[in-house]
């Protein structure tokens, strides 16, 4: 790879960890609004649960995109348990454990910043 192709990567990876940065803020916006509200059964809880869903579903999609050599440098994230939540979400959106997304928006969201020294 050329310094230039090097350059380019770096840059590509900066802007996902932006992505990744801006995520974690909607994430903790999120679950500042309370478990309860999250789950509530009116259009303020729905609205709530599909931000979540979204919030986890980009989360995916940037972390899927990272370079492979960026994730083995970072093994204290977990990769594939992100991307099998991509996946339950977005390809079985009926069996989705709405107390399992937030408790992913709350604790595995911002230790995956954490680990990739991210501050939301």
């Amino acid at each position: 790879m050329t310094d230039e192709e090097h350059a380019a990567e770096d840059e590509r990876i900066a802007w996902r960890l932006a992505d990744l940065a801006e995520f974690g803020h909607d994430a903790a916006y999120t679950v500042a609004q309370g478990l309860d509200a999250y789950l509530d059964e009116g259009p303020a809880g729905r609205v709530l649960r599909n931000n979540g869903r979204q919030i986890l579903i980009q989360t995916a999609t940037v972390v899927e995109k990272l370079p492979e050599d960026f994730k083995r440098a970072h093994p204290d994230v977990e990769w594939v348990r992100i991307a099998r939540m991509h996946n339950l979400i977005a390809h079985h959106y009926d069996r989705v454990n709405d107390r399992l997304v937030f408790t992913a928006l709350a604790q595995r969201v911002p230790q995956m910043l954490q680990a990739l020294g991210i501050v939301a």
